[in-house]
Parts: structure tokens; C-alpha cells; sequence
């Protein structure tokens, strides 16, 4: 299936990417979670990140957003690659972008206007009043205007996650990051989640990462979409390549490769195919006592004493 060009909904320069990614390594405790992963985001587009539980997307995201660095391989963030920068440097970098975390993470002790006050304060030499009108123009961006003196215990979900974008964008960034935005929402919430971050792209042109594994959210919102698994990047591809092979009939998959058929299963959510197949009964034992080893030749008298 050939991938037709991306078309980003808000994109002003297609010839430079916001985000690439090339040959990224991530090892923990020498276990290797991301291996060699390869990823362009261009301006102006959204692009949404899934793939299972444990396939390595939300240590990617802490890989863009600085938060860790990779074992190898580069990561540019507006053209500067963010793993060979200090920390004052990064700093400067993260003011270019704002972040959305799965929970809101917004202050309790704050009232929402404050929230989104904070990072004004922070790190810009405006005046009280003016942060007062940027405060005001962000809420009601989200649809919280007339909920800026409420505090988080106060609102719903819903309305935390609005509120906890409003303060992403705060900074008026060029690159937004999501991390799980309709997690823990019902359906009609999830949906409002979903139709914001469109009009943000239209309206402000702004980058768009999004980490999810809600598929309805995913092809809603996306242009483009990429697809991990084990820490490999399988596909990264327009939004209509894998709504194609999500859509084809099962008896035309024979022939595929392991790679599309593993991404049709998760796409679709179906119960029987690659991933399920190779949650074997082995896997299931060395999950629980560990990969099996062969036998070692040990001496008929072992020593007393540990070496």
C-alpha cells in the first residue's frame, strides 16, 4: 500500500521537520526499550503514537519532551539535537513547547486561572495585567473561561484535562505534546478532548504529539500515525494507509507480512492474530519465573563459600 504525502491541517513549511528522530536507543538496566526508532513530525501536523501496553511510546515521549536521554541515536527538537544540550540550554528549548500529562497535573492549591498563570510568571517579564488577559484569551481557547476561579477539586475530568491544556498553552507554543488526553473520560468528554485539539491546529498551527492507544481518538485527530511494538517502530505512515489495512477483509491478509498483520490486529482490537499468538504459554513461564537457561555442569562438591 503506497502512502499518500501527509497533509497536515494547520502545516506553514512542509520541508522541515519539527521532530526528527533517528537510530534512538533507550536501555534500562541493559534491557533495550526503544531500539533504533526513526520519526519525523513536520510543522502543522498532528501525530498520534500508539501501540500497546509496554511497546516503549510514553519513554519516547519522555525522550522528546528532555525529560531522559537516549543511550544512542539523535533527537532534534527544532533543529537542535536536545541530548547533546545542558540543561539550561533544554530549558530554552521546552519554553518552544507545552505538554499536556495524562492526569492534568494541575496545582490543587491554585485556582485554574492561576494554573495557567504559573508558567507566565515563570518565564516572561509581563505585567500582571497583561498576564491576566493571556490568562483569560487561553481559557476561553478551552471553553473554561467562566470556570477561572475554580480550584481542580471542583471541576471534572473533563475540564482538568481542558484546563491542563489551557496551560500548555500558555506559553503560546509551536509544538504541543499529549500524553493519554482521552484516558479515563467517557465518550462524549473524549470526543469534546478530541474536536480541541483539531481546532488548535486550524486555529494556531500548532505541532501536535499525541500518545494514546484509544484507536476512535486516534483516527479522529490524526494526519499522520505510528505504530510500535517491542520497542521496534513499526509503520509510521498517513492516517489513510492504516485505516486501509484496518479495513481489509481477513482472508486478504494470507500473505502478509507479520508486521501489517501484528498492526491490523491492534488496530481492530480483534482477540486472535500475531500479538495473541505469540503470548504463548512459554512467554507466560519465563514472564513468572524467568527465560529458561540451559543446564550448567557444576562440580559433584561445591566450594562453601561464595565467590
Amino acid at each position: 500500500m503506497a502512502a499518500p504525502a501527509p497533509k497536515g491541517r494547520g502545516r506553514t513549511d512542509q520541508n522541515q521537520p519539527v521532530i526528527s528522530c533517528r537510530g534512538v536507543v533507550k536501555k534500562f538496566d541493559g534491557r533495550t526499550v526503544l531500539d533504533g526508532i526513526d520519526l519525523d513530525v513536520m510543522p502543522g501536523e498532528t501525530m498520534v503514537i500508539m501501540g500497546g501496553s509496554g511497546c516503549g511510546k510514553s519513554t519516547l515521549l519522555r525522550l522528546l519532551i528532555g525529560a531522559i536521554r537516549p543511550d544512542d541515536g539523535q533527537i532534534l527538537l527544532f533543529g537542535r539535537d536536545i541530548a547533546k544540550l545542558s540543561e539550561s540550554e533544554l530549558n530554552d528549548v521546552r519554553k518552544k513547547f507545552g505538554i499536556l500529562f495524562q492526569s492534568g497535573a494541575l496545582f490543587n492549591s491554585m485556582t485554574l486561572a492561576e494554573n495557567v498563570a504559573l508558567p507566565l510568571h515563570e518565564h516572561t517579564p509581563l505585567p500582571a495585567e497583561l498576564i491576566d488577559i493571556e490568562v483569560t484569551i487561553k481559557l476561553e481557547l478551552v471553553g473554561l473561561r467562566q470556570h477561572a476561579d475554580k480550584f481542580p477539586a471542583q471541576i471534572s475530568g473533563g475540564m482538568k484535562k481542558r484546563a491542563g491544556l489551557a496551560r500548555a498553552l500558555a506559553l503560546d507554543p509551536r509544538l504541543l505534546f499529549y500524553d493519554e488526553p482521552s484516558a479515563g473520560l467517557d465518550p462524549v468528554t473524549s470526543a469534546q478532548i478530541d474536536q480541541l485539539i483539531i481546532d488548535l491546529s486550524k486555529k494556531l498551527g500548532v505541532t501536535s504529539v499525541v500518545v494514546t492507544h484509544e484507536m476512535d481518538s486516534a483516527f479522529t485527530i490524526a494526519d499522520r500515525m505510528a505504530m510500535l511494538d517491542k520497542g521496534r517502530m513499526l509503520r509510521a505512515d498517513s492516517r489513510d494507509w492504516f485505516d486501509r489495512l484496518r479495513k481489509t477483509p481477513i482472508e486478504e491478509t494470507a500473505n502478509w507480512p507479520e508486521d501489517h498483520r501484528l498492526i491490523r490486529q491492534f488496530l481492530r482490537g480483534d482477540a486472535e492474530g500475531p500479538i495473541t499468538e505469540r503470548r504463548s504459554l512459554s512467554e507466560f513461564h519465563e514472564e513468572l519465573l524467568g527465560p529458561a537457561t540451559a543446564p550448567v555442569a557444576v562440580p559433584s562438591v561445591l566450594p562453601t563459600r561464595g565467590h
